[in-house]
């Protein structure tokens, strides 16, 4: 999995610039569109708490949380303020829940198609010049890196928005069971993320979402 540490442990300098150009590309452009993403379906499905407290931007000041922020420039994956939603303004809370939840990793998936699609534009266009390694570079760890940020905020534990598409699944009473236990599944998160259990399972989810967004423009530009 990449990281800034591996880089560095490595002697790879250029790795490691290029891969904290493309986080802070992350942060400040992807991680708003990812927000944005969760508010813009909530005030479709009718709750405009996000647009009342100005989330509905591009403005990444908005959006940044600090210790998610360092978690992506460090790690390649991390989380940013979470846009509020008030389930009791959504028709159909549970579904509309996770209509809202999916939106966010949804739209890394695409961002991270548009980095790899012009990672391969320009590798046809440039070849294998100076510009053009920085270039593929940094649209590579741009696409892993919305990949990983997708497949991180899919694990299905509270607060993540994997935890909100799991519950559209549960009954009722298994769903209020779960959602009382949301405390307890943040202690797990970070206890899983702390001892790097996480990496592989992450590694391996990024690298399927990797390979299926990098099939059709392989086919392109082969």
């Amino acid at each position: 999995m990449f990281s800034l540490f591996s880089f560095i442990r490595n002697g790879q300098v250029t790795e490691a610039i290029m891969f904290i150009l493309s986080g802070c590309f992350v942060v400040f452009v992807c991680s708003p569109i990812h927000e944005l993403a969760h508010g813009w379906v909530a005030y479709k499905l009718g709750d405009n708490t996000a647009k009342n407290q100005g989330r509905l931007t591009f403005n990444p000041i908005a959006h940044i949380d600090v210790i998610g922020m360092i978690m992506i420039l460090l790690f390649g994956f991390g989380f940013a303020k979470p846009v509020p939603v008030s389930m009791r303004n959504l028709k159909k809370p549970k579904r509309d829940m996770a209509l809202v939840a999916i939106a966010g990793p949804g739209a890394n998936i695409i961002l991270a198609f548009i980095s790899i699609f012009l990672m391969y534009a320009l590798n046809a266009a440039i070849g294998a010049t100076s510009v053009g390694r920085i270039l593929t570079l940094f649209f590579l760890y741009s696409g892993y890196i919305n990949v990983s940020l997708a497949a991180f905020n899919l694990i299905p534990l509270p607060p993540l928005d994997g935890s909100k598409v799991l519950a559209a699944f549960l009954p009722n009473k298994a769903y209020f069971k779960y959602m009382q236990f949301e405390r307890y599944a943040m202690i797990a998160l970070l206890a899983l993320i702390a001892t790097g259990a996480l990496d592989k399972i992450l590694e391996k989810i990024a690298g399927v979402l990797m390979y299926v967004i990098s099939f059709i423009p392989a086919l392109i530009f082969a």
